[in-house]
């Protein structure tokens, strides 16, 4: 992808997964993946500002004799969630119409 992704709308995408599933570092970083081009070492920072931030909690699952950490969404990650969503949805319109042509002089 060509377009900076910012934090904010990285956040977002993290938030969205989770409010669907539960998921543990690598698997998440699949998922978004599927989307955008990130790498692990981008996406853990994310996951520990959300974390300190109260949007994400962890908990441990064992999984063949070893623990994974799982992120989930909090109450707080919901409302923010929200927030994000509203807003991306308003910028995505406004340069939708950009883009179209939709804008003249």
């Amino acid at each position: 992808m060509i377009f900076q992704l910012g934090t904010a709308l990285l956040d977002a995408c993290v938030l969205s997964i989770l409010n669907t599933e539960d998921a543990y570092g690598y698997i998440l970083t699949q998922k978004v993946k599927e989307f955008i081009d990130i790498s692990e070492s981008t996406l853990y920072p994310v996951l520990r500002r959300l974390q300190k931030e109260q949007c994400l909690t962890t908990y441990d699952k064992l999984f063949q004799g070893r623990n994974r950490k799982y992120y989930t969404i909090t109450e707080k990650g919901k409302i923010c969630l929200k927030s994000y969503q509203r807003e991306w949805f308003a910028y995505k319109e406004k340069i939708d119409q950009i883009l179209s042509g939709g804008i003249s002089l």
